[in-house]
């Protein structure tokens, strides 16, 4: 059997207010070519499918659209779909009765029958090319504390035991289904240990990463674990079978240098045969200037300059997304203008400026030590607090300035 494991799409992302609609339209198509291409089995979606628990109606169009397009192109393929933190559960499950029609399996949330899990939407059957069983799913969405069983120990153990509770009860529900030579296949959208968190797009989940998960959650006889959460694609705790796939994009300008990725699972019977990654087509590229660290004003303006020109007939949103960092001994009020000036005519587009300022950091106190607050002239302040973020001192304008202010304020003092 082939599988073929996403996740983290995100849709309705943003970056910086610029939409990504257009990328992700892009991802989706070659996903298709990509199911097609290589005659995979079943899709396996681990969690994340948008980017906000109440998604514009773009986002739930591209949605909908890809399910009624994948049925149509590939009317043999198992499509299943698991709820992310991101996600909202409700929302993803109101269509169930409609894509259990059409044969897509979507858990949005934890399901339950009278308080008892619902086997029925966990447990789900792969079929290969002749149609027949090949692989059992056992699809755990996304967890949250609500979902968890009482446990007894310590706070931050019962969140851990809990989970670790519902995976052994579906993954033992999948096992009493599944015959000889049917895989056991696992999805889940948490964030386990020994793995590479991406802070800037990434919530800690869980009550926070000191309660990351255990590879050993999932049992050696588990032929794959297809995990979402983590945008970075990374084997967990060195098993060639428990990955996380990564986001098909870059959802920050930190997660540039990832490869994102869509992974081609190769199941021999009930064990695992090999794992590919496919690599997704980058269809809008992220520049930062410069590529490392910050540059003075002057070098980043030659920079910029050597940049690119537009090309009038190239689509708007496969312009790059570009980052400046100007590192700052002195303020610039005229930054921005400076910048966005260089740029006028550049292919790229300018959603950050980041200012790096080359001060000590430091707090006042640490200006002149053993000194009071009182002992301090206001002038011996605003050096400090100057400095924290300047390594110059103050021009004389300014100072004059400073000075301007505070005779003001003390005549206008009772």
């Amino acid at each position: 059997m082939r599988l073929l494991h996403t996740s983290d799409w995100h849709l309705g992302h943003t970056l910086y207010d610029v939409s990504r609609d257009a990328e992700h339209a892009a991802f989706l198509d070659w996903l298709l070519e990509t199911l097609e291409a290589q005659a995979v089995d079943a899709l396996l979606v681990a969690g994340d499918i948008f980017d906000t628990a109440n998604p514009s109606a773009e986002a739930q169009a591209a949605w909908y659209q890809f399910v009624a397009k994948a049925r149509r192109r590939l009317p043999r393929l198992d499509v299943v779909v698991i709820g992310g933190n991101h996600d909202s559960a409700a929302r993803l499950d109101a269509p169930d009765p409609l894509f259990a029609a059409l044969g897509v399996r979507v858990v949005g949330g934890l399901p339950r029958v009278r308080g008892a899990l619902d086997w029925e939407r966990l447990l789900v059957p792969l079929h290969d090319a002749k149609g027949r069983v090949g692989a059992w799913v056992a699809a755990v969405p996304y967890l949250r504390p609500s979902d968890l069983p009482p446990v007894q120990g310590d706070a931050s153990d019962r969140l851990v035991e809990g989970v670790r509770t519902v995976y052994a009860e579906v993954l033992a529900a999948a096992r009493r289904r599944r015959q000889a030579g049917q895989a056991l296949v696992a999805m889940g959208h948490c964030y386990m240990t020994g793995t590479e968190l991406s802070v800037l797009s990434e919530r800690k989940i869980l009550g926070g990463n000191q309660h990351a998960l255990p590879v050993e959650l999932f049992p050696e006889d588990v032929a794959y674990a297809a995990l979402g959460h983590l945008h970075k694609a990374q084997r967990v705790g060195g098993r060639e079978g428990v990955r996380y796939s990564g986001s098909p994009l870059p959802l920050s300008l930190s997660e540039a240098g990832y490869r994102h990725q869509v992974l081609l699972v190769e199941l021999a019977g009930d064990a695992l045969g090999a794992v590919q990654a496919l690599p997704v087509p980058r269809t809008t590229d992220m520049v930062r200037v410069p590529e490392r660290d910050a540059a003075p004003l002057e070098a980043v303006l030659a920079l910029l300059e050597a940049l690119p020109a537009h090309d009038a007939e190239a689509l708007e949103w496969r312009r790059p997304y570009l980052e400046v960092c100007v590192s700052l001994p002195r303020p610039e009020p005229a930054l921005r203008q400076k910048v966005e000036k260089v740029l006028d005519g550049k292919s790229a587009r300018l959603v950050k400026l980041t200012p790096a300022y080359t001060g000590t950091g430091g707090a006042l106190a640490e200006v002149q030590p053993g000194l009071s607050l009182k002992e301090r002239t206001p002038e011996d302040v605003f050096r400090a607090r100057y400095a924290r973020d300047f390594e110059e001192p103050p021009a004389p304008a300014l100072l004059e300035a400073f000075h301007t202010l505070l005779t003001d304020v003390q005549e206008e003092s009772p």
